[in-house]
């Protein structure tokens, strides 16, 4: 059985495995009792290995990488959630029965099947066993002439790679996590005196915001791109009109499709966070990240503002924000929109009322995360008129008559529209708030934090995403003119492309921080 949906195939079924005529031979020279304990013994493994299968289907589908077996259990939560606010719960908890079942009962019936078959090659010796050394014979002249079906090979051994290739996974995740840690600890600014960290972003509003899912595929992808263009170009001129201008590049972003947080831990902490061990440890560590670098500062209040946060999130404390705003903290008595609690529109309206429009003894620093772009990407918010956004009980007939997220996630064409409308939504939300209270000491630094899931930007897609600084004061952007960034917010398709982990020191550079590792 393939590992991956695109590898779904007829082909793939036609292939003689070698473990088959191997586990023949062990089990036609077992007396009865050692025989019926082997067998079914092979075939629960080989139902495990058919759950592992399909694990790596879903995942490959949705974040574009394999599932870990180290790892990857504790996203099974999130996703039973995700698809709670995607289907509902009563469809929710239909599929969760239906996994758990699907789980138990394939060892199951794979352990039996074997045993089964185990008593028929017992019962028919004889001819089990020539049969066993012809299928043999067979397979060893196909993998010596190469012989294939469709481009698959008929001579196998695909079920023993794929354990080879899951061991050697979890192996590699146990070595990275003593390398990982060690690597950590060699900050460059770990120690550099509050006086001399960001000395030239001194009075400044500095906001870092990151889009959801605002990835390559939405500027670059001819079925996409079209209307996300005109949004950029749009909002550009927005911004020129209200004296602001831009500067744009490429990131290269630690994960694809979904789990935000690797991303957002990657670009604000400046290490490589492609799994949640990595996570994990940077956050019970002393790793200065960005709002932690203004906080130290003494010259800045942090906050962060984060609607997709319904839980308790600790981890606020170690990035150095001084206040976190989650979802209940903001006011909104709309509607959700599948997994999005809030409408972004509303998210920065909130951000304005609570924190950026009150007047303060210190600048601020912000991190703001827009959810509104997050799949399944239906129903979707509009832009409503900004004296009508109260409470956000306005959103309740926009959410009514949105589309629904099942006729969207599994349509590979609507799925791509629809995207490409949440983008739009969210770069035209955050341009109109920059425009309308934006100041002469307004920073802004926003960026997807990965792509859509491949389904949306293609199985090939690479992990790059938009990054753009904006300001009115033209220091500001002199100050990264060495980058080679493009003009404007939309990133030319040949500007740089850096590991979204080298943002922070970069960023830190650039305006004046002195390394004091």
């Amino acid at each position: 059985m393939p590992n991956t949906v695109g590898n779904f195939r007829i082909t793939e079924f036609l292939r003689l495995p070698a473990e088959a005529i191997v586990g023949a031979v062990v089990l036609l020279a077992m007396p009865r009792r050692p025989r019926v304990i082997t067998a079914a013994s092979i075939g629960a493994f080989l139902g495990a290995l058919t759950v592992l299968n399909l694990l790596d289907m879903g995942f490959v589908e949705f974040l574009g990488r394999h599932f870990n077996v180290v790892l990857d259990w504790v996203l099974l939560d999130d996703a039973q959630s995700y698809i709670s606010d995607a289907i509902g719960t009563t469809g929710s908890i239909a599929v969760t029965l239906l996994v758990i079942l699907l789980t138990l009962l394939l060892p199951i019936g794979t352990a039996l099947a074997c045993v089964r078959l185990s008593n028929l090659l017992a019962r028919n010796n004889t001819v089990a066993t020539k049969a066993t050394l012809i299928a043999g014979t067979v397979w060893i002249t196909c993998m010596s002439l190469g012989l294939s079906i469709g481009g698959v090979p008929i001579a196998s051994d695909h079920t023993a790679g794929v354990v080879k290739v899951h061991l050697r996974r979890a192996s590699d995740t146990f070595r990275d996590e003593a390398a990982f840690e060690k690597f950590a600890k060699n900050d460059p600014f770990a120690k550099t005196p509050g006086d001399q960290l960001v000395p030239d972003l001194r009075g400044k509003d500095v906001i870092f915001t990151f889009i959801e899912s605002y990835g390559r595929s939405a500027i670059e992808d001819p079925d996409i791109s079209p209307g996300v263009d005109k949004t950029l170009a749009d909002s550009n001129q927005a911004l020129t009109d209200a004296g602001f201008a831009a500067k744009s590049g490429w990131l290269t972003s630690a994960t694809f499709g979904g789990n935000s947080w690797l991303g957002h831990s990657t670009f604000l902490s400046g290490l490589w966070i492609n799994n949640q061990q990595r996570y994990n440890t940077l956050v019970n560590s002393d790793r200065l990240t960005l709002p932690e670098v203004f906080r130290r500062t003494g010259d800045w209040r942090t906050v962060g503002v984060m609607p997709g946060v319904q839980k308790g999130w600790p981890e606020w404390k170690f990035y150095g924000l001084e206040k976190n705003y989650t979802s209940k903290d903001l006011g909104y008595q709309g509607p959700k929109f599948s997994w999005s609690t809030m409408p972004d529109q509303y998210t920065l309206e909130a951000f304005q009322r609570m924190e950026h429009g009150k007047k303060s003894a210190k600048p601020l620093m912000s991190e703001i995360i827009l959810t509104s772009s997050h799949q399944p990407w239906a129903p979707l918010p509009t832009t409503v008129p900004q004296d009508q956004l109260g409470d956000g009980s306005v959103f309740n007939s926009i959410q009514k008559a949105g589309k629904d997220p099942k006729d969207v996630l599994y349509d590979g064409t609507a799925a791509k529209q629809e995207y490409g409308k949440s983008i739009q939504y969210s770069i035209t939300s955050l341009i109109d708030w920059l425009t309308r209270y934006g100041t002469d000491d307004t920073v802004l630094v926003f960026l997807g934090d990965h792509q859509p899931m491949s389904r949306v930007s293609g199985s090939n897609a690479s992990r790059d995403v938009p990054v753009s600084v904006v300001a009115k004061d033209p220091k500001i952007l002199d100050k990264i003119t060495d980058w080679n960034w493009t003009d404007g917010i939309r990133p030319a398709d040949d500007a740089p492309v850096w590991k979204m982990s080298a943002f922070r020191d970069k960023f830190l550079t650039a305006y004046g921080s002195t390394p004091h590792p």
